[in-house]
């Protein structure tokens, strides 16, 4: 369920403190752990560091995101990858299909005579 319209959108009061104090301040990321912060209008063209658990991801606010939460542009999972016995050889392939290739070019590089 959404907040309740009575009560406005949350932002965490520490969080609008560093904001004020970023602009007369001079840094260039506001490091947060309030992942659950509603962005705002006043904080476009801010850069925040949001933590994910293990470290401060990066994120540039722009007019798009007010109204988005800052945790949802700082992903706290890890995406390796699908996959398994069949990625691992399409992956093999296309090493060796690269590695054919430098060779190949290598080779057509150290064929053709310098120009006097």
């Amino acid at each position: 369920m959404p907040r309740s319209l009575k009560k406005g959108p949350y932002t965490d009061p520490k969080l609008l403190k560093k904001l004020s104090k970023f602009k007369s301040g001079g840094r260039d990321i506001i490091k947060t752990w309030s992942r659950r912060s509603q962005i705002a209008p006043e904080m476009i063209g801010y850069t925040f560091g949001v933590h994910n658990g293990k470290d401060f991801i990066s994120v540039a606010v722009s007019e798009e995101m007010v109204g988005h939460r800052l945790g949802e542009f700082s992903p706290t999972r890890k995406f390796v990858k699908h996959g398994g016995k069949m990625q691992k050889e399409l992956e093999m392939q296309a090493k060796e299909a690269e590695k054919t290739k430098a060779a190949a070019s290598t080779a057509t590089a150290s064929a053709v005579p310098a120009k006097k």
